[in-house]
């Protein structure tokens, strides 16, 4: 359990942390009474947990912990702070009628995810190994992701969240598919 490890494990540990201060804010907005402790405190949690992944990366690389278990855990700490962010803030309104993000956004993000998740364990089933490098467009599609979250909870601008919804949409698609084509040229070749 290296020191990066233990850095991801605590990023997972502010999830839930996340999520409670969020779905409070939103009660609280619902109720007509916003309580902003509760979107400051949210905000606070999930930018820790998020800096927290430059964190653990940079001391791995810096310090050479690099490990088995470190190189599973860290994306899967970022796609649970991602998809617990998309999640809440579909489900819990941060403001006036429509300032969540939509229905359909969570179902993109999901669709693909699964998908993914299917071609690797069917890559993994039929390959033994699967090399994984990160796309530069899947990279977008996180930045495009993380400020579409940023623009619910900071709410700075009074435009509806659906334009960075349809802009992190299409990269969430066009990542999708960059992906499958990716997975497509792995799977073993007939002999």
């Amino acid at each position: 359990m290296t020191t990066a490890t233990k850095i991801t494990f605590a990023r997972l540990a502010l999830v839930p942390v996340f999520a409670a201060f969020a779905i409070a804010y939103s009660l609280s907005v619902t109720s007509s009474q916003p309580a902003e402790i509760w979107r400051y405190l949210a905000m606070a949690t999930f930018i820790t947990a998020a800096l927290g992944d430059g964190l653990d990366g940079y001391i791995a690389r810096k310090f050479n912990q690099r490990s088995k278990l470190g190189a599973f855990m860290d994306p899967l700490a970022d796609k649970t702070l991602l998809l617990t962010g998309v999640v809440v803030l579909t489900f819990f309104p941060w403001g006036r009628d429509e300032w969540n993000i939509p229905l359909w956004f969570l179902a993109i993000i999901v669709g693909r995810d699964i998908i993914m998740i299917a071609g690797i364990s069917v890559l993994k089933i039929l390959n033994g190994y699967v090399p994984m490098s990160p796309h530069w467009v899947g990279k977008v599609c996180t930045v495009t992701q993380m400020f579409l979250l940023a623009w619910v909870m900071l709410k700075i601008i009074p435009i509806s969240p659906i334009y960075p919804a349809l802009l992190a949409a299409f990269f969430t698609l066009v990542s999708g598919v960059i992906y499958v084509k990716m997975g497509i040229q792995m799977r073993p070749k007939a002999k």
